[in-house]
């Protein structure tokens, strides 16, 4: 797209981009930064706490702390972005997410940890609704899928560097943290330095359960199942990792494993998703989910690679129970749906994600740390029996949403503040 420049006094005329793609891509390099130091925390938490002896029902009390910031920054984010705008907003969870990190350097307190996770929590959700509105209101519909699989599949692959870099590092210094810090404070660089265009300023969306579950049941049971399925399958792996022995480079590995089968798992998936009955894939991913975690719990004491490769299958066959359900809701929901629809699925996101990984944390207390994986295997065979109930009692509506590879370990649905003249994703 161009833009005609007209220099008064001048008879030439100088063509000028109207949306650089630059720009667009430096709210991409933004995030992606900001997810190499996510990335690196997520799994240096759990690893510091067992070489410290603390046991590991503390790392699951950090992260549902994460997830209960998570809830508080989908009532927020929106009054927020209306007072002060995207780009000041941006900036102010970029440096909660700074001070969140710097209080994780200050040293091995758990009760500070979770505190600090907590604002880890409600700052990387907002962060996340600002940043796809930006993109949202930047793009036009012929690529905003593209641009969305993209800043997805971007933040997918800085959470696994990050942990990966756990493998160079240090585990009894902060340095951990402190290049966390680097990596967020690097992050502001590109979006100070952008010329995209600020969106409106954004009306704040109401949260309706019944109204969204009248449009799509299954799009919100996946999120109530798949928000505390992510954060269990993601954040205790590392946790029963170090319970089970592995060293902080087999840690490391493994969570980027798990990242890089996100995508391997999801884009088959999807591709099926978009060719028939999306309710027939997410049966038979929820099916996956469940058979992976029975695998997983029979792992103690199996060598690494099988470790990794059920690691692998189980994480990416749950990341696509989340974008696969979010496919089906927006191929249910009107324009007119579509605001209320996608906030209260963030809201059911973060709320399953408190709830159910509260739970798994308890029980881990009492039964150990594979006590994740049988909540996980109960939770994934409720949701594949419900589905499997309502493919008997509705049809399946046209498919007018495009499947984009997700993570639930990144809040989908910028709609929940930020309402747009078109409708994401029918491109």
């Amino acid at each position: 797209m161009t833009m005609l420049d007209e220099r008064p006094g001048e008879n030439t005329i100088v063509l000028a981009p109207a949306a650089p793609l630059a720009a667009i891509a430096s709210v991409i390099l933004s995030t992606t930064l900001i997810a190499i130091g996510n990335g690196l925390l997520f799994a240096y938490i759990p690893v510091r706490l067992g070489a410290e002896g603390f046991p590991p029902a503390w790392a699951g009390i950090i992260l549902t702390g994460l997830s209960a910031g998570g809830i508080v920054g989908c009532f927020l984010t929106g009054r927020i972005v209306r007072r002060v705008g995207h780009a000041r907003a941006y900036m102010l969870f970029s440096a909660l997410i700074i001070l969140a990190n710097a209080a994780i350097s200050a040293g091995t307190y758990p009760f500070l940890w979770t505190a600090s996770r907590a604002l880890y929590g409600f700052a990387i959700c907002g962060l996340f609704i600002v940043a796809q509105s930006w993109l949202n209101d930047a793009v036009a519909n012929a690529i905003r899928g593209r641009v969305m699989a993209i800043f997805y599949i971007c933040y997918i692959v800085g959470l696994g560097l990050g942990s990966l870099a756990l493998s160079f590092i240090e585990i009894d210094t902060t340095a951990a943290p402190i290049i966390a810090i680097v990596f967020a404070a690097l992050s502001i660089i590109p979006v100070g330095l952008t010329s995209l265009r600020p969106p409106p300023p954004p009306e704040v969306a109401s949260i309706a359960l019944s109204a969204a579950w009248g449009v799509s049941p299954v799009g919100i049971a996946g999120m109530l199942a798949v928000g505390g399925l992510s954060m269990m399958v993601a954040g205790f792996a590392p946790i029963y990792a170090t319970a089970s022995g592995f060293s902080k480079n087999e840690v490391s590995l493994l969570m980027l494993s798990m990242q890089l089968g996100t995508i391997m798992v999801q884009l088959p998936f999807g591709w099926l998703s978009d060719r028939t009955d999306r309710r027939y894939v997410l049966v038979a991913a929820s099916a996956l989910v469940t058979t992976a975690g029975i695998v997983a719990s029979q792992t103690i004491g199996a060598p690494f690679p099988l470790v990794v490769l059920v690691f692998m299958i189980w994480s990416g066959a749950t990341e696509s129970i989340y974008s696969i359900a979010n496919a089906h809701a927006g191929d249910r929901a009107t324009k007119e749906d579509l605001v209320a629809l996608s906030s209260t699925m963030l809201f059911a996101w973060s709320l399953s994600g408190f709830l159910i990984q509260g739970a798994a944390t308890a029980l881990t207390a009492a039964f150990g740390t594979e006590a994740f994986m049988y909540v996980a295997i109960l939770v994934a065979a409720l949701f594949c029996g419900f589905v499997l109930w309502r493919l008997t009692q509705a049809t399946p509506p046209d498919t007018a949403a495009s499947f984009a590879p997700m993570s639930a370990q990144a809040p989908l649905a910028a709609e929940l503040a930020f309402p747009q003249d078109e409708t994401p994703g029918n491109d």
